[in-house]
């Protein structure tokens, strides 16, 4: 860590307890962060944003999944974007991107890393997305913000405002024909998101959705209630839902019955990949 970042990093605990200078803070570290020169990386594109996402350490199981998975992809769908780790695998594949993300940090970092690299074939939409068309308060920054608020005991000072759309607005039935990935990580509102988009849940070829959905993590009741709507809402529309972390192990009803009754999972993590029943 640098001597800079280890500066930000002692001030933090202080300034978060006065919210304009937290904001003020926030704002000073970033336009210190974001004059830092891209890095290269193992696969042979510049990023900046996060360091370990440039090194090649930040999700190893799931980076690996993603270019098994864009192998047999037309375009990669990206909601929640953030930097654009994803998005910058995507392209140096040659694949299209469609990526949405609202935080303002995250969304010049993303365009940077396009525009450093040099691509063509990217839609960037700065938007949430859920079930309806407006403004969402959303609360936190970097790869961890949400519009639920307590999420991972964000303080509720840490709050901005985004405009949110859906995925059928947005998108529509554009991606009839084509083989989609879609990506989401998006700390808590994977329902909302999925309510609206009912025309790609429908789509042809069916998408292929990985997404980050956690159980009792960060969630501030302490448990996901909406965990069970997501996974049943995927196997109504003909998919099966299998478990990254725990070997690609299909994740049943009974399964999702015995976590709820439990309040833990005996398997797995919170990566899930939903795909077309053969």
């Amino acid at each position: 860590m640098s001597v800079r970042r280890r500066l930000f990093s002692s001030l933090r605990p202080l300034v978060e307890r006065f919210p304009y200078m937290a904001s003020l803070y926030r704002n000073v570290r970033d336009e210190v962060d974001f004059a830092e020169q891209p890095a290269n990386t193992p696969w042979s594109f510049k990023m900046a944003g996060n360091a370990s996402m440039a090194a090649g350490t930040f999700e190893p199981l799931e980076t690996q999944l993603v270019r098994d998975l864009l192998q047999e992809a037309d375009v990669l769908v990206n909601v929640g974007a953030n930097v654009g780790y994803y998005c910058c695998h995507a392209l140096s594949m040659g694949k299209a991107v469609i990526a949405f993300e609202p935080i303002h940090r995250n969304l010049r970092y993303l365009c940077k890393n396009i525009l450093v690299n040099g691509w063509s074939g990217a839609e960037i939409y700065p938007v949430a997305l859920s079930n309806r068309v407006g403004v969402l308060e959303i609360y936190g920054s970097g790869t961890g913000a949400s519009v639920i608020k307590g999420w991972a005991s964000i303080p509720e000072s840490h709050v901005s405002l985004v405009p949110c759309s859906t995925m059928d607005v947005i998108l529509g039935a554009r991606l009839k024909g084509r083989r989609a990935l879609v990506l989401a990580d998006i700390e808590g509102a994977e329902k909302t998101m999925l309510e609206g988009a009912s025309q790609m849940l429908a789509n042809e070829p069916k998408p292929v959705w990985l997404m980050e959905i956690c159980f009792t993590e960060n969630h501030p009741g302490c448990v996901n209630e909406n965990f069970q709507d997501i996974f049943e809402l995927f196997w109504a529309h003909g998919y099966e839902a299998l478990s990254v972390e725990g070997g690609m192990r299909p994740v049943t009803a009974a399964d999702i019955r015995r976590w709820h009754d439990t309040k833990s999972r005996d398997f797995g993590y919170v990566s899930y990949l939903f795909r077309p029943r053969p």
